[in-house]
C-alpha cells in the first residue's frame, strides 16, 4: 500500500473519543517521528498476526539477551531470593520509602558490547510494540503521554 492510501496513526480530532492526554513536545515529536518511520518501513509484516508474534520474538530476543550477559558473558550476575524486610524495618518504612529496601537482583554492570546487544534487542521490541500502535491506528505519544498520566496519578500504588 503507498503512503497516499495507507491509514495514518493520527485519527482526525472529531474521530477521536477521548480528550488527547497532554504530552511534552519533544517526547511526542519522536515518538511521532518513530511511529512514522515504523509506519513506513512495516512491509514484510503487516499482518496483525505477524506484529503480534514478532512482537512476541522481539521479547523473548531481550530475555535471551539478558541471559547471555549472564550465562555466557558473566558481566552482569542474578543473585535473586524473596524481597523481605525484617520484621523491625517493616515497622517503621511507609509503602513509598520500599523502593529504598528492595533490590533489582543484579550485580555488575553491563559490558559495551552487551549493552549493544541489549539496546538493540529493546529498540527491536519498540518497533513492533510501535508497529502494534500502527495497526490499530493508535497514537504511541498519547499511550505514552497517559501511562506517565496514570503512573503519576497513582504514584507508588500503580502496580500493586
Amino acid at each position: 500500500m503507498s503512503a497516499e492510501v495507507r491509514p495514518t496513526h493520527r485519527p482526525d480530532v472529531s474521530d477521536q473519543h477521548v480528550a488527547p492526554v497532554p504530552t511534552d513536545d519533544a517526547s511526542a515529536k519522536l515518538a511521532d517521528d518513530f511511529q512514522q518511520a515504523v509506519g513506513e518501513y512495516l512491509i514484510r509484516h503487516r499482518s496483525i498476526l505477524d506484529v503480534i508474534s514478532k512482537m512476541q520474538e522481539a521479547s523473548a530476543r531481550v530475555q535471551r539477551a539478558v541471559a547471555k550477559a549472564v550465562t555466557v558473558c558473566g558481566c552482569v550476575e542474578i543473585n535473586a531470593a524473596r524481597q523481605a524486610l525484617h520484621a523491625s524495618e517493616s515497622e517503621d518504612i511507609s509503602y513509598a520509602d520500599l523502593k529504598q529496601h528492595v533490590q533489582s537482583h543484579l550485580g555488575g554492570s553491563l559490558c559495551d558490547h552487551c549493552r549493544d546487544i541489549i539496546e538493540a534487542e529493546l529498540g527491536q521490541a519498540y518497533f513492533y510494540t510501535t508497529a502494534l500502535c500502527e495497526t490499530f491506528q493508535l497514537r504511541a505519544a498519547d499511550i505514552l503521554a497517559k501511562e506517565k498520566q496514570r503512573l503519576e496519578t497513582l504514584g507508588v500504588f500503580n502496580l500493586t
